[in-house]
């Protein structure tokens, strides 16, 4: 987790969604009264503690945990939206999940489609810094003079 970036965005006046992670370090300033019918576990404002998260991160966020009811699992998220209902802060984070991995899965269709030599990796890239550009997407991805990274050892499965 970022805390500098994320408080890059929460000075230039954005909100965020984020999963906490695990064993975060953190003290509860405020909890707040819940319903626990709605799945809410609990809603409480937070500091981070630690020294570089503190430094990072100097004012309190807002943690929600929330329990899914098809999974079962609790899942923590951080914002720093202290306006949004509880229940309205869950589901995005849960939603990014499945348009990353809807996006992973585009772009191999596309590599396999347009018969593409260069890593998912290096797609990912393209079309990241081409993403407001109005162009073809086969034309975005005309260089053919892409570094990539082969001295590393990959233990994961490639996606036709």
């Amino acid at each position: 987790m970022d805390v500098e970036r994320l408080h890059a965005l929460h000075l230039a006046g954005s909100f965020f969604v984020t999963r906490a992670k695990r064993g975060m370090n953190a003290r509860r300033l405020y909890s707040h009264t819940v319903d626990r019918t709605t799945g809410l576990i609990c809603e409480q404002r937070i500091a981070l503690e630690g020294y570089y998260s503190h430094q990072g991160y100097p004012e309190p966020l807002r943690r929600v945990r929330f329990r899914d009811p098809k999974s079962g699992k609790a899942l923590v998220s951080l914002t720093n939206n202290m306006t949004l209902p509880a229940l309205t802060i869950c589901p995005p984070y849960k939603n990014q999940i499945w348009i990353a991995i809807s996006t992973y899965v585009l772009i191999a269709i596309v590599k396999t489609r347009l018969q593409l030599e260069a890593s998912l990796y290096t797609l990912l890239q393209i079309l990241s810094v081409t993403l407001f550009e109005k162009m073809p997407i086969n034309k975005a991805f005309l260089c053919t003079r892409y570094t990539t990274v082969s001295d590393r050892i990959d233990n994961q499965l490639n996606l036709p």
